[in-house]
């Protein structure tokens, strides 16, 4: 079977903020079947996604889910702790989010420096497998610094997650909307990501991204 003939996995956006219908709508472009859902009536965000993510189908959250390869959380991190883990219990989830308190507020769930934010959210949503990435770069900048395979300025993106196969699915996808994946296996890694670590807001190329990240992965 040609790579051509190989179905595209379909993605569920949840969240309908800042950083979701960027996500949806490079995915989009890409070529991606992408829904997109907030918390409640998918008639509320319809004109925002005819406008913001054309091509993207408004749903509710649990249709959207339950049709999706991959789901997209990009929620506000503070609306995590309501989240209800049966809506995504057996789907590959990607994190998208950041604990920073002076923006979201002291969560006493995501104090626990053990673990990083990502591993938290898996402890929560045990029955998903998390993967880890589009954290550690402004949402406008998703769209804005895309380019394609192999341009000399293309930058890079982490991708962690403790399911190899689900770590090459997400960086397949990071990889077709326009940016080198740098995979870490160990979902702890994503730690690298998050706010203070050494790639957090840095437009890196693949080299110097590997480097930054290669000295302190576990």
């Amino acid at each position: 079977m040609s790579d051509s003939a190989v179905p595209s996995p379909r993605i569920a956006v949840l969240g309908a903020g800042h950083v979701g219908p960027v996500i949806a709508r490079v995915a989009v472009e890409a070529g991606y079947h992408v829904t997109i859902s907030a918390s409640g009536d998918p008639e509320k965000i319809a004109l925002i996604s005819r406008i913001l993510v054309p091509g993207a189908e408004p749903r509710w959250a649990a249709e959207a889910v339950a049709d999706a390869d991959i789901v997209v959380l990009a929620i506000p991190l503070h609306k995590f702790a309501t989240f209800d883990p049966a809506l995504v219990a057996g789907k590959l989830v990607v994190d998208t989010m950041n604990y920073w308190p002076p923006t979201d507020g002291v969560q006493a769930m995501f104090e626990d420096r053990r673990y990083g934010s990502s591993e938290i959210v898996q402890h929560r949503l045990a029955q998903s497998t998390i993967v880890k990435t589009f954290n550690h770069t402004g949402y406008h900048e998703v769209e804005e610094e895309r380019r394609p395979a192999g341009a000399p300025d293309r930058r890079a993106l982490g991708v962690a997650g403790d399911d190899a196969g689900a770590v090459d699915l997400v960086a397949e996808v990071v990889e077709r909307i326009g940016y080198d994946a740098v995979r870490l296996r160990g979902l702890s890694n994503g730690r690298l990501f998050e706010p203070g670590g050494p790639v957090f807001g840095a437009s890196l190329r693949r080299d110097a991204f590997e480097r930054a990240v290669s000295v302190e992965a576990a």
